[in-house]
């Protein structure tokens, strides 16, 4: 069979990501958001919720994203186990 993807036909994919990297790159510079900002904000994020659970701190991703006229910062936490007794709601 022949594949099309092999010769350049491809249905956008790397000029899409290559766009969304440098929409990212301006957002973050119109935000006055730095990478070593961002980083010290998820390091700090990730003390305060480890308090109360246990987390995947690896696998944290914290990122700054566009909404239309607003930036929104997003923060993705896998959580292993929520703890007891650690000032939260009981269950």
């Amino acid at each position: 069979m022949f594949d099309l993807r092999r010769w350049g036909a491809r249905t956008g994919g790397s000029k899409d990501a290559a766009k969304d990297r440098l929409r990212l790159v301006l957002m973050y510079d119109r935000k006055a958001l730095s990478p070593e900002l961002l980083n010290r904000i998820k390091d700090e994020m990730v003390g305060v919720i480890s308090k109360y659970m246990e987390i995947d701190e690896e696998g944290v991703q914290v990122d700054l994203d566009q909404n239309q006229d607003q930036a929104m910062l997003v923060a993705n936490v896998p959580v292993r186990q929520v703890r007891r007794g650690a000032g939260g709601v009981s269950r």
